[in-house]
């Protein structure tokens, strides 16, 4: 697959439901491996998380800080262009008020994300 060929919409988009959404660890761990490289880097503001395990923790960890109702919700389309990518996302009690706006800008390898940022807005 070609840089060219990425579904950048759809992988990030993945990204949100199917890692950082997800509460069940199991299908967290394989919905990573689809998504992600075999030693992905992830850049929080605070914290850099390094391989696949670590980032799946972190998503368990913070689905659990927030409780049950709590998702990310993709706004528009992610765009990229060579390997680089962006989607903006909402995040907060599903049907209740947004607690967090912010982005993922994600570097691409061989399809998969290598690197992604998480880039918080400050309100």
């Amino acid at each position: 697959m070609t840089k060219q060929e990425v579904d950048f919409d759809y992988i990030l988009r993945s990204n949100l439901e199917r890692v950082f959404n997800e509460r069940d660890d199991d299908k967290r761990r394989t919905a990573i491996d689809d998504l992600f490289v075999e030693q992905p880097v992830m850049y929080e503001p605070t914290n850099i998380v390094k391989g696949r395990e670590a980032i799946s923790r972190v998503a368990g960890d913070l689905l659990k800080q927030f409780g049950p109702a709590f998702r990310f919700v993709p706004e528009g389309a992610a765009v990229g262009h060579h390997g680089l990518a962006h989607l903006s996302w909402h995040a907060g009690p599903e049907g209740g008020p947004v607690t967090v706006t912010g982005a993922d800008v994600a570097i691409f390898d061989d399809g998969k994300i290598s690197q992604l940022w998480v880039l918080l807005n400050v309100r």
